[in-house]
């Protein structure tokens, strides 16, 4: 039955690894999805094959509850809301980590880890890690669901002395998990929980709405690492697979969106980027005066062009306006016009974010393009649709040395011929700081929610 396990373990495992490959690519996607459902599923059936399960009545309440709660979520989510349901689920995921290590903890004897009192050494480590990764991804979840939800203010939340707060919580935990090691008191295990769940909260609330999809990417790297930890701890190498698999693919996106965004990740932790700024000098200067337009204005000037790139942002997420944007490109491919999309790694409020509300859509998967593969093109295109974006177009970060942005790899919109942008009010975007391509030349503003605008188009363009 152990070689089963194991087999049966390391195939999961390749179902996991598989699934990432999978969702590397839109196309590739359900395939991946399909893959980690099926390695959960396996992974699942082992454990409750084992011989060391002899009460099955709480595992299927569990599984039940738990299943029948992530069903009802999924059915009823919206589109705009996965970003913070991610967060949410990754709170699960930290709280778990504390839960089994404490369970561990107490009934050391139940895990073959030694007895209570004398847990080997490298479990308690391990054990102790793990309580302390999970803890400070519990709380640290639950304020970016909360800054994503709206509930907890967007805008950094910080505190006289925060980081050296932080720092000398970090160091107190270190010295905690220390004493543990050599006392293995309950009480000590316990304060780690705790000083983990408030270093949880300091790190993250001082974090503002713009840096949102790095900490996403950050937390979920953390409740692999938790998993991992506890992995160790209960020696079941498919929790250590996984908890690494997903402790490193989160690193490495984290690594991704901060270089998307120009910045550092120790930057973004001690940064406070996404508060209200000061307007930076370029945006300050020069003519101040927008054209404003219709969706009728619109709809002549894309009708009469050869070619128009599509550029989404959160805004058309909130909007839910991503259906009638594909009508809208459908109208104009029956012109004759050539129509793309250009995303930018950022954009949205989570990794992927804008390409999954495309996909919902049904928006051919070649018509849309990274950065990397657009950015040159804007300077022989026609017209420019922005529809919800705002600091992932601004200009200011390749001009204005002032900016909190400069530096920051944004989409060259503004060497397009025409610039159609479309934004409810003309208020800054999640980093806070005023948009000079509202007041170009070659720019029309369209001040109006994002499906209203993006519908009377596909109106205009029918008649």
């Amino acid at each position: 039955m152990e070689n089963f396990a194991a087999l049966a373990y390391l195939i999961a495992a390749v179902c996991f690894i598989m699934a990432l490959r999978g969702l590397s690519s839109p196309e590739s996607a359900r395939q991946g999805l399909a893959f980690a459902m099926g390695g959960m599923a396996l992974a699942i059936v082992t454990t409750l094959a084992s011989p060391i399960v002899t009460s099955y009545g709480l595992i299927v309440a569990g599984i039940a509850l738990g299943g029948g709660g992530g069903y009802y979520i999924a059915k009823k989510i919206e589109m705009t809301a996965l970003p913070q349901l991610v967060a949410a689920f990754h709170s699960l995921v930290g709280l778990a980590a504390v839960f089994v290590a404490a369970a561990a903890f107490y009934s050391p004897e139940a895990y073959g880890i030694g007895m209570s009192g004398a847990i080997h050494l490298n479990s308690i480590i391990e054990m102790s890690l793990g309580v302390a990764i999970g803890a400070i991804t519990f709380t640290g979840s639950i304020i970016a669901w909360g800054k994503l939800q709206g509930v907890i203010s967007g805008k950094p939340v910080t505190f006289p002395g925060q980081h050296m707060i932080n720092a000398a919580m970090g160091v107190g935990l270190v010295v905690l998990i220390i004493l543990l090691c050599t006392t293995q008191s309950g009480f000590i295990f316990w304060l780690i929980v705790l000083l983990a769940l408030i270093l949880g909260v300091t790190m993250i609330i001082p974090i503002g709405g713009a840096d949102m999809p790095v900490i996403v990417s950050m937390l979920n790297s953390y409740s692999g690492w938790a998993a991992a930890g506890i992995g160790f701890t209960l020696h079941n190498n498919l929790l250590i697979v996984t908890g690494a698999l997903v402790g490193a693919s989160g690193a490495i996106l984290s690594y991704i969106m901060c270089k998307g965004m120009n910045r550092s990740f120790l930057n973004v932790l001690l940064g406070g980027f996404g508060g209200e700024q000061a307007t930076g000098s370029a945006a300050a200067t020069g003519d101040r005066t927008a054209k404003i337009g219709s969706a009728e204005d619109a709809a002549w000037i894309m009708k009469n062009a050869s070619s128009v790139i599509i550029v989404p942002g959160y805004g058309m997420a909130v909007a839910q306006a991503q259906h009638a944007l594909r009508e809208m490109a459908d109208q104009l491919k029956k012109e004759g016009v050539k129509v793309r999309y250009a995303i930018h790694p950022v954009a949205g409020r989570m990794p992927g974010h804008m390409n999954v509300l495309l996909a919902e859509a049904s928006v051919p998967y070649d018509e849309v393009l990274e950065l990397e593969d657009i950015n040159r093109d804007f300077a022989q295109t026609d017209v420019v649709y922005v529809i919800g974006a705002n600091d992932i177009t601004n200009p200011a970060a390749k001009t204005d040395k002032s900016s909190p942005i400069y530096g920051m790899p944004v989409l060259d919109v503004d060497k397009a011929k025409t610039v159609l942008f479309v934004k409810r009010s003309m208020g800054s975007g999640y980093a806070g700081i005023d948009n000079p391509l509202f007041y170009a030349t070659n720019t029309m503003m369209l001040l109006d929610d994002a499906k209203k605008m993006t519908e009377g188009i596909v109106k205009s363009l029918e008649h």
